[in-house]
């Protein structure tokens, strides 16, 4: 068989999907996940560590001038693909790319590396501070941190407000309008269509907010996480609190002071290996599953009901259904969030099962692993953004809908077996179990069976006037409060 000649990279010849027919929809993740956006991060968090080590009053360093300040931060502020391409270009010789970082900033003459620093004579005096006492994790774990806070706040929530927005809009518009329930796919007590949006918006608000609320953490304490090399260069220095410093103060924003103190604006995590633990990654990635499965049961049940006819799917111009049908209008939407739910969960599950476990003080079969969390919060943002496509498409067919609920005159034998029960009446489920389990009811025979029960002639009239459609309980008013 001839070879096959190597092709050039675009989205048509791209190995995953997210990179190539989906690439357009995934713009907002790929700064922050991609190689790119991890090197941008491990640039930040040098230049952070440098400029706080200098802010220590330890003997060697001293405060930055305000325009050499001024200069790192815009090193990071202004950091672009070409800076990572000569960051991956100085690893192919280095074969380390966390030392490639190093000597991009600080510069490197054997490789002809001028670097960052170039020009900036302080900066450059300042050169074997740069990952000073610092393991390549302590730059890794921190960026890692760092590029998930941006994922979750620039993209991931604000992906699931929109969908919480949406589902609030739909439940208030829809909730006075009854719906018969299915339990066991069975004709059940009825709801409401609002009713029902707002059990999934309760659940999603939920799932957000533990997802908001897991911590990041980072650690700054170098190769088994004792602090051992700080100490060895400065042993009545308080690393530990120094490494929080940097850790927890709050990151360089538009609003920060030039000379003000700027950190990584994450959570200190104290005790460690060579490797933070990873078990707040595993909570978030849980907590990102958790919401993924609430969404694949929401897409689900609107796949169904749009089959029963209750939702009809807003045209698009020009789109075709099937190749063959021409009157298809089929639900690809909620099958296309399906289905990359079911993919996000898989590789989450296997990074919240895998990353929180290491061999002794470090290996590194978590390397690896962690570059494809962009993989799987990528399928996750692309199913957010079929199901908000999926929702806004959504037109009820309040015909439909009625028909259905007009033709399960049984679900009336819970209240009036309930009624009989609260005046005593013997035998109250049985009797109605007997008149309607597994039989065709009509209006005409429980209204005949009705007539015959000895019951207080308010509760009797209140029974006759009750219509499958009437007995919605307190569901308009859940759907409104939502």
């Amino acid at each position: 068989m001839q070879a096959t000649p190597p092709l050039e990279f675009s989205p048509l010849t791209a190995l995953s999907p997210l990179d190539g027919r989906y690439q357009p929809k995934l713009d907002a993740l790929r700064p922050i996940l991609s190689e790119y956006g991890f090197m941008r991060c491990r640039v930040q968090v040098e230049l952070v560590w440098l400029e706080q080590l200098c802010d220590a009053g330890l003997a060697g360093t001293a405060p930055l001038s305000p325009e050499a300040r001024a200069h790192l931060r815009a090193i990071v502020a202004r950091f672009g693909p070409a800076d990572a391409a000569a960051i991956k270009a100085i690893e192919k010789t280095t074969n380390h790319d966390v030392k490639a970082v190093e000597y991009w900033i600080r510069g490197n003459p054997d490789l002809g590396v001028a670097g960052a620093f170039a020009g900036w004579p302080q900066l450059q005096a300042l050169g074997e501070f740069v990952h000073f006492a610092c393991t390549s994790e302590d730059i890794n774990n921190t960026s890692h941190a760092l590029q998930l806070q941006a994922a979750r706040e620039q993209v991931l929530l604000p992906g699931l407000d929109a969908i919480v927005a949406q589902l609030r809009d739909l439940a208030q518009r829809w909730a006075a309008v009854p719906m018969l329930s299915r339990t066991h796919g069975q004709s059940a007590s009825p709801t409401t269509v609002g009713k029902e949006l707002a059990n999934v918006l309760q659940r999603l608000q939920s799932a957000r907010q533990r997802i908001a609320a897991v911590p990041l953490l980072a650690k700054l304490n170098g190769a088994v996480g004792n602090y051992n090399a700080h100490l060895a260069a400065w042993p009545d220095f308080d690393w530990e609190a120094f490494a929080r410093r940097v850790v927890e103060t709050p990151a360089a924003s538009a609003s920060s002071a030039p000379n003000a103190a700027i950190g990584l604006g994450l959570s200190f995590q104290p005790y460690s290996t060579q490797i933070e633990p990873h078990d707040y990654m595993a909570e978030l990635f849980d907590a990102v599953a958790r919401s993924n499965t609430i969404l694949i049961d929401l897409a689900r049940d609107l796949w169904g009901y749009i089959s029963l006819g209750y939702f009809k799917q807003r045209l698009k111009a020009g789109e075709i259904g099937s190749s063959t049908m021409p009157h298809k209008v089929n639900p690809i939407d909620f099958e296309n969030a399906e289905g990359n739910l079911g993919l996000a969960n898989a590789l989450l599950r296997h990074l919240s099962e895998k990353l929180p476990i290491s061999r002794w003080q470090r290996d590194l079969s978590d390397s690896t692993v962690l570059r494809n969390m962009g993989v799987a919060l990528g399928h996750a943002v692309l199913a957010q953004q079929s199901l908000r496509v999926g929702l806004a498409k959504l037109e009820l067919n309040p015909a439909a809908v009625a028909a259905d609920l007009d033709e399960a005159w049984e679900v009336l034998a819970e209240p009036i077996q309930t009624v009989m029960r609260r005046h005593g009446i013997s035998g109250a489920y049985e009797k109605l179990k007997s008149a309607t389990r597994g039989q065709a009811v009509t209006r005409a025979a429980l209204h005949e069976l009705i007539e015959s029960l000895e019951l207080p002639p308010d509760d009797k009239a209140r029974l006759l006037a009750l219509t499958p459609a009437g007995y919605t309980g307190m569901a308009e008013a859940l759907a409104r409060r939502v």
